[in-house]
């Protein structure tokens, strides 16, 4: 029985991906050292790197969907040399810090100042 870490990352992957039949089966074809296994490793990785890829996507996606934002915004696209906005506040906001000791933010402005465009790139 060889314990190839590849073959580990393989099975973590699987079982992160909630796929434990699958895991079981690798930790078996590992237990064997199946020759036709060990050529498969590099593959089974890139294709599980793949997958994992896709349904970060695709739960990203969803999440926005049902937020109902309502349109995409990030930082990128937001003027802060024509805002009054204090640019600095507004990242320190953005890394979420306030969110883990329970604060909350109140964005307050007149109409055009962007609270609405920051808010949504906040998330």
């Amino acid at each position: 029985m060889r314990h190839d870490p590849a073959s580990g990352a393989i099975v973590v992957m699987l079982r992160s991906l909630k796929m434990h039949g699958m895991a079981q089966a690798v930790t078996d074809l590992m237990e064997q050292g199946s020759p036709a296994f060990e050529a498969a490793i590099p593959i089974l990785s890139q294709l599980l790197k793949a997958e994992t890829a896709e349904r970060e996507v695709r739960s990203v996606a969803y999440q926005l969907k049902i937020a109902r934002f309502p349109v995409y915004r990030d930082l990128a696209g937001f003027d802060f040399t024509s805002s009054e906005v204090n640019e600095a506040l507004v990242r320190q906001l953005h890394r979420c810090d306030f969110i883990d000791i329970a604060d909350n933010i109140v964005l307050v402005g007149g109409p055009g100042t962007g609270k609405s465009h920051v808010a949504t790139a906040l998330g």
